[in-house]
């Protein structure tokens, strides 16, 4: 049996981060990744945009890790030459029924440490987007998109320069942690088993079903697999923004709302479901919600301008209706496991907060969590 230090499950930018972190520390590290290459989950499929750190509850995982990371970010992608933009986004109000929910949004922003959102009039946000209507808005100018490739490509080339590899092809088929070491069988036929010191389930949408196959993880300490589907529509022909424009959230998300990638080319989404299995297609029959959503902030959208663009699906721990549960770094106060580190619900803002996720991650591994 193979033995190695660090193993982290999962290529997604999350996972690559963590096993950058702990190969600058140091480390021995060992990305085993199922799939043929990096990035082809959750970090392939999602609006490619940098958060503010504005709607979290403060003292939150996601409050606190979006903020820290979203500073690392754009320092990172500027010292590692990642194509990115700091577009801002507008928050608009449509209606004056919805200032007070502005109110709460900018005193919880404030409460995380965003500290340069900008309150602006109809008429002020009309000026720097005329297509948009509203009575009101409020003006992120930290928030930005980055070219999330890109950002996966560093992230490898950093953590190979510092001496980490990659396996790709590899899935986890089984393990058991009862040795004194963490052992695992990997790959599809032909497998192979390593005996790791630290372990990091890194595994996205397939965290929650990777610990069901380890034997020695209490079962109690695996939280629900929950799934929600976000699906995206693009517009057809040159988008008339130069900022992202969201309206004020709805119960069960941020509503349906207007992103660039650094092309230009405007995406609107999410429209969520709650769905029980891996489904990517886009029924073109539910663009009528979007259009009448985006209408609200967007009156002269055009009839016939939106087409079936693509979905994402993210991991949830709370389900419909429940208040959005934050993300479950776990360790093993949680399940009992010395050098386990279980990372469940990292959704968004989980590309934000990556490189702090990943400071906490190998911070733990030090502490011996």
């Amino acid at each position: 049996m193979e033995e190695v230090d660090c193993v982290v499950i999962g290529a997604g930018v999350v996972g690559l981060a963590v096993a950058r972190a702990l190969a600058l520390r140091g480390r021995e590290t060992l990305i085993l990744e199922a799939e043929g290459a990096i990035g082809t989950g959750m970090s392939s499929r999602n609006s490619e945009v940098i958060h503010a750190g504005i709607y979290y509850p403060p003292g939150s995982a996601k409050a606190t890790l979006c903020v820290a990371g979203r500073q690392r970010l754009y320092a990172y992608c500027e010292a590692r030459g990642v194509e990115h933009r700091r577009c801002g986004k507008l928050i608009v109000a449509a209606d004056r029924e919805q200032i007070q929910a502005l109110d709460q949004i900018e005193a919880t922003a404030r409460a995380n440490g965003v500290d340069d959102l900008r309150r602006l009039t109809g008429a002020e946000a009309a000026a720097m987007e005329p297509a948009v209507r509203g009575v009101a808005a409020l003006f992120s100018p930290s928030t930005g998109i980055v070219d999330s490739h890109g950002l996966m490509l560093a992230l490898r080339g950093d953590l190979e320069h510092a001496g980490g590899v990659i396996a790709c092809n590899s899935p986890v088929r089984r393990g058991r942690c009862d040795r004194g070491a963490i052992e695992l069988e990997v790959g599809a036929e032909e497998t192979i088993e390593l005996a790791a010191r630290v372990v990091i389930n890194s595994a996205g949408l397939q965290a929650q079903a990777l610990s069901r196959r380890i034997a020695g993880i209490p079962e109690r300490s695996v939280p629900p697999t929950l799934y929600a589907k976000g699906n995206y529509y693009v517009l057809q022909g040159k988008a008339p923004f130069k900022h992202l424009v969201y309206p004020v959230p709805e119960p069960g998300g941020l509503g349906v709302h207007l992103t660039l990638d650094l092309a230009g080319q405007a995406k609107f989404g999410p429209d969520v479901e709650w769905v029980e299995k891996l489904d990517y297609t886009v029924d073109p029959a539910r663009s009528e919600r979007f259009y009448r959503a985006i209408r609200r902030y967007w009156p002269a959208l055009p009839d016939g301008a939106l087409r079936p663009g693509y979905a994402g699906i993210r991991p949830k721990l709370s389900g419909p209706g429940a208040p959005a549960a934050d993300f479950l770094i776990q360790g093993a106060e949680a399940h009992g496991v010395r050098g386990l580190i279980n990372l469940y619900g990292i959704e968004s803002p989980g590309m934000t907060a990556a490189l702090a996720i990943a400071e906490r991650v190998a911070d733990g591994v030090a502490a011996g969590r």
